[in-house]
């Protein structure tokens, strides 16, 4: 069923009018009827473009407001006509209309809005448009439709190379259209499903029903391992964001599932600074963390940190990466993947060396999310809640007899922006603006400490003077008996244990500062 009649009516009915001035006048100098509605119709008059208003078409006038103008029979035979409807056609006098181009009302724009109003969103549900788009991509087969500004030029290029599209074109553009739709049509679902009454002007955060929709980025050539098979989707975002979703591959072999799993933890870690950072992750935890002057620094006072666990693993910065710093880094270890919010060129002549090195990059250098909301599947259903976005204390009160100094508080407020990305139970040991022991993962908080401690010393590390973070509150005060051992001389935690005061009495015994935050940080 590949329609060879050459387009001869096109209807023409976009919100966003980028690009239809041009497009129009291309399809009219290829002979090709135009039809179309209000703004648009007026804006091709505007530019001298033939065009038959939809009212002149149909014989029947626009009715309230233009809210009633589409949805006529002479428009939907003339889209839905299969090659067997030929002859009713011809039999009511109703052309073919071969091509159709549609751009919805703005919905999230409009409730993105602070100032929106709930009869906003309702002036801008767009219904003969989703139709159209609907009836046209059913009808493939016969009927071209385009949703997205970027497919003017190769719709024209076919039309020119053989008056009409190929079908295997017109059956990509019924995809893109179908999930265009279903897109749109989950924001409105999704925004009545967050509101109680229609006068209620706060939407709730989780609504009744939740519709998601994500786009296939890349398949991968297998997930956590290889007998599972995997792809990775990333939500449509058209505006710049520090996000692995929108990450752009610069240098190496395809990415894995645990390349992108582990990148996104490396880059939502490193985003929390401002000053020259490195965050190196193994297996989706921050193996260590560094901040200094310039990014060579920062990398080689993470490397320094773990550098056996630093080997395979993946790294993330939050300056434009040189060569200097990319050299480095090359001559010290293995390394899966390098993220950062540029690269040079001169770094990527040096990436030439390891073809399999994966180097993304982002749009930008400050944490910038997609979503306000985070997702985890279960067997039979999905977890959402809000994203853990509360790097630093809202409140900080000093616990115990002795204050922290300047110098320990800077260590205890980078020890705690690390901590909340470490998995649970979560210990941070820091000096100098660098983790110097991590222990992750653990089902006891003191064996995560052990772990922490075990690390520091085998990287040749003294604890004696440095700071601890721990990502929940200390249930019992052997936590601190081990930290006193080791050296500590401050603790960042929450608090909110029953025994906080047994806690405070063994930090104040040991002369330790102790600062709760009062918010915790699990993750799982």
């Amino acid at each position: 069923m590949i329609n060879a009649n050459p387009l001869t009516h096109a209807l023409l009915s976009v919100s966003d009018k980028t690009g239809i001035v041009e497009f129009a006048l291309e399809l009219s100098k290829r002979k090709i009827t135009l039809l179309s509605t209000g703004g648009t119709a007026a804006l091709l008059k505007q530019n001298q473009i033939p065009v038959i208003d939809i009212a002149d078409f149909t014989g029947f006038e626009e009715l309230m407001d233009g809210r009633v103008k589409t949805l006529h029979p002479k428009i939907y035979a003339g889209i839905l006509a299969r090659d067997f409807d030929e002859q009713v056609l011809k039999n009511h006098d109703f052309p073919r209309i071969g091509l159709v181009v549609v751009t919805l009302y703005p919905f999230e724009k409009t409730i993105a809005r602070d100032e929106s109003t709930f009869e906003d969103a309702i002036e801008n549900i767009d219904i003969g448009g989703p139709t159209l788009l609907r009836a046209a991509a059913k009808n493939f087969a016969l009927t071209t439709v385009i949703v997205d500004q970027k497919d003017y030029s190769t719709v024209l290029k076919e039309i020119d190379e053989q008056q009409n599209t190929r079908l295997e074109t017109r059956f990509q553009l019924a995809k893109k259209v179908f999930s265009h739709v279903a897109k749109y049509d989950a924001a409105i679902s999704n925004y009545f499903s967050s509101i109680d009454s229609h006068n209620q002007k706060n939407q709730v955060p989780f609504p009744s029903s939740l519709t998601l929709q994500f786009e296939k980025k890349i398949a991968l050539r297998y997930g956590e391992n290889p007998h599972q098979q995997a792809a990775f989707y990333s939500i449509e975002n058209n505006e710049p964001t520090a996000a692995i979703g929108c990450a752009t591959q610069q240098h190496g072999k395809p990415l894995s599932y645990n390349n992108i799993n582990d990148a996104d933890s490396a880059l939502e870690c490193v985003l929390q600074f401002s000053q020259p950072a490195c965050v190196i992750v193994k297996h989706a935890n921050p193996c260590a963390v560094a901040l200094a002057n310039n990014l060579q620094s920062a990398y080689e006072k993470a490397y320094s940190a773990d550098s056996t666990s630093a080997f395979g693993g993946i790294i993330a910065f939050n300056q434009k990466l040189d060569a200097d710093t990319l050299a480095k880094i090359i001559a010290n270890q293995f390394v899966e993947v390098i993220i950062a919010p540029g690269v040079s060129a001169q770094a990527l002549e040096i990436a030439e060396q390891k073809p399999n090195l994966r180097i993304l990059t982002t749009t930008c250098a400050k944490t910038s999310l997609t979503s306000h909301l985070e997702f985890k599947s279960v067997n039979g259903g999905l977890l959402v809640q809000e994203r853990d976005n509360l790097p630093s204390p809202l409140k900080l009160d000093s616990v115990t007899q002795r204050q922290a100094t300047e110098t320990e508080m800077a260590d205890l407020l980078f020890a705690w922006q690390v901590v909340r990305f470490v998995k649970s139970n979560a210990i941070v040991y820091a000096k100098d603006n660098m983790t110097i022991g991590i222990g992750a993962g653990q089902m006891s908080r003191v064996f995560s400490a052990k772990i922490a401690k075990e690390k520091a010393e085998e990287a040749g590390f003294s604890l004696i003077g440095s700071c601890l973070a721990s990502d929940a509150f200390f249930p019992f005060r052997d936590s601190i008996d081990q930290a006193a051992a080791a050296g500590i001389s401050a603790i960042i935690q929450p608090g909110g244990s029953m025994r906080d005061e047994e806690v405070i009495a063994a930090a104040n015994e040991y002369n330790i500062a102790m600062v709760f935050t009062h918010q915790r940080h699990f993750r799982h």
